[in-house]
């Protein structure tokens, strides 16, 4: 163990070494007096210490830290917790193209089993987008909240009914061809799940088609990085309205997480509005554009296959991109879409293997 002015460097049992920061130290104590012994949370302020903290004495005994700090407060820290914290918590995703389809999972069992729902979920987390078949050929999403969480609702409803319209407000309400794009561009903070449930299709083609927004990034980053910066820096203004309302939001194309990775892309050439034309850098933008829409519209990306009655398609809003096909308006075809949450299924997903840990389901130990 080494105190320096302003960390510990613990070498524990295993060989491993860990620079710890005083200041983590003090504002991670997990005593009563520093946490809320009923709800976990944290009482102690960092503002309440000198920004200069050191630890008065620092012990390691068996793999636990003890510190003795100035003012005579004492902290303990398990050796395995700390060491927990030091390995990244991130969900595995399976990026895909053409080839790919969607994993099926029968409705009634994804609703009632939690096994099963955890399966669906966790693949879902991985890929982006999951198959429910065997579903009510009626109005059913509602029904979808215990295991997805609440509906997200946005200012054009709750539930949006998808059927050939002439008074619809897009081309989602004609039977042409719908291009690939993700929902609600025109929102700060676009819905990061949508349930896509086709009640009845009897209409000749119209296959959906989805693509992986991550998966196109990723190629279009390694091939072009230059370009992949300049979409995911430069502002582009979306618009959705109707006769009742208007949204509209100015982001890019590519959102990357604080470290790096992509976390969302929002793409959609039917509600993208005029930019700026004097703008600085506008010809690298559209050179970019040019070519991330030709990778995002190509046919090896895209995933075509029929979406029947009485199946539910979930998409990641922010990942994955969707579509469908022209097709002959002289049948009928009705399809529901709904929104939720990425953080609600995440959250489900955690509740329910707890579940399943308390009754002594061992496969999720």
């Amino acid at each position: 163990m080494i105190k320096k002015d302003e960390s510990v460097e613990i070498t524990w049992k295993n060989g491993e070494t860990t620079l710890l920061p005083n200041l983590w130290l003090r504002d991670n104590c997990a005593c009563d007096v520093c946490r809320n012994t009923q709800t976990t949370e944290k009482l102690f302020q960092l503002a309440q210490v000198d920004v200069n903290l050191m630890p008065e004495t620092v012990d390691l005994i068996e793999d636990e830290l003890h510190l003795l700090w100035p003012d005579g407060h004492r902290s303990v820290y398990e050796g395995s917790a700390i060491r927990a914290l030091t390995i990244p918590q991130t969900t595995h995703l399976r990026l895909w193209s053409s080839e790919f389809r969607p994993q099926q999972f029968d409705y009634g069992k994804f609703t009632h089993n939690d096994s099963i729902a955890v399966d669906a979920i966790e693949n879902f987390l991985s890929t982006g987008t999951i198959l429910l078949t065997n579903a009510p050929t009626k109005e059913c999403l509602e029904n979808l909240a215990p295991m997805l969480g609440p509906l997200r609702e946005t200012v054009f409803g709750r539930i949006h009914n998808v059927v050939v319209d002439s008074t619809g407000y897009n081309v989602a309400s004609t039977n042409l061809e719908l291009p690939p794009h993700t929902d609600l561009p025109s929102y700060s903070w676009p819905p990061s799940v949508q349930a896509l449930h086709m009640l009845v299709n009897e209409t000749e083609h119209g296959e959906s088609i989805i693509v992986d927004g991550f998966a196109v990034a990723t190629q279009f980053r390694n091939a072009h990085p230059n370009w992949f910066d300049r979409l995911c820096y430069t502002p582009v203004p979306f618009r959705i309205f109707d006769d009742n309302n208007e949204t509209f939001a100015t982001q890019p194309i590519i959102q990357l997480d604080t470290g790096g990775q992509i976390a969302g892309v929002r793409y959609s050439n039917q509600t993208m509005q005029p930019m700026n034309p004097v703008r600085t850098g506008l010809n690298e933008f559209y050179s970019a554009y040019h070519e991330f829409s030709t990778r995002i519209t190509s046919d090896k990306a895209k995933a075509i296959f029929r979406l029947e009655g009485g199946q539910i398609l979930l998409v990641a809003g922010h990942r994955v991109l969707h579509a469908r096909k022209e097709f002959v308006a002289n049948a009928k075809r009705h399809l529901q879409d709904a929104y939720f949450e990425h953080d609600n299924i995440r959250n489900h997903l955690t509740v329910i293997q707890r579940r399943l840990r308390k009754i002594g389901n061992t496969s999720l130990q």
